[in-house]
């Protein structure tokens, strides 16, 4: 492990929890810890910091899948098929993003998600309440291809957002409310994630004992999450959402200004 500041470590593990309670409730923590660990970490390589990313965020999401699954409404089977579906789009996306420049990305994906802001601040019922009776066979094939599939092979391509795409997309293909969206999404991330950490593990890019101790803080931090969004509620989802919709935008566009 390189030699890290007693501070710089403190800010590290802090941003861990916060990152893990936005991943439990809503997706997106990817967009606090991993510039925390660019500004932290400066002489580390970005492979060694995407590494150590995932081995601390599949820790945190796991806690958070397994409070959520012990008190929400999960189709565990449903969404552990949607995750096998969101790691094969995962390492499909990763395959061709090498020849997919991010600067042209960054438009599109802006665009997308300011259209997903105005739908959910002008549908109030959206993912308030889940929709009666058993998912249909359409619906669930429909989310494994298009959910899975689709945000998955996004994941491989270019990443940010994925987690809030999840829950948007498990809601409105699914009809989920937004609590039981984001247990499921969560599962579904945990998929992904092992796929990412075991092929950067086998590339030899995680610094384990970093990984480590900000993964305890990232663990209470995303079951922590967790408790509160079922605690709270729809509403409360809802309202994390949209801030993580307008952070992720302000960053794309942060990114596209400076590049």
């Amino acid at each position: 492990m390189p030699e890290i500041s007693l501070t710089v470590l403190v800010l590290l593990c802090l941003a861990a929890a916060v990152a893990g309670w936005i991943d439990a409730v809503v997706g997106g923590g990817g967009l606090l810890l991993l510039p925390a660990m660019l500004l932290g970490l400066p002489h580390v390589s970005a492979a060694h910091i995407l590494g150590t990313n995932k081995a601390v965020a599949i820790v945190g999401t796991t806690g958070a899948a397994v409070t959520y699954a012990r008190r929400a409404p999960v189709d565990v089977g449903t969404a552990v098929r949607i995750g096998v579906m969101a790691l094969a789009g995962s390492m499909t996306g990763a395959f061709f993003a090498a020849g997919i420049s991010s600067a042209t990305l960054r438009p599109v994906i802006m665009v997308v998600l300011l259209g997903v802001a105005a739908f959910v601040l002008l549908r109030p019922a959206f993912g308030r309440e889940r929709a009666g009776g058993p998912v249909g066979r359409r619906r669930t094939v429909l989310a494994i291809v298009l959910v899975g599939g689709g945000i998955g092979f996004y994941d491989g391509l270019f990443g940010p957002g994925t987690g809030t795409f999840l829950v948007l997309g498990l809601t409105a293909v699914l009809h989920l409310d937004l609590v039981t969206a984001s247990a499921t999404a969560k599962i579904v991330n945990v998929c992904t994630n092992a796929g990412a950490l075991a092929m950067f593990a086998y590339q030899g890019t995680v610094l384990w004992q970093l990984a480590g101790l900000m993964a305890v803080f990232n663990l209470v931090g995303g079951t922590l999450g967790a408790r509160m969004a079922l605690s709270k509620g729809s509403e409360f989802v809802r309202g994390v959402l949209l801030v993580v919709v307008f952070s992720l935008v302000a960053k794309l566009a942060f990114d596209q200004w400076t590049a």
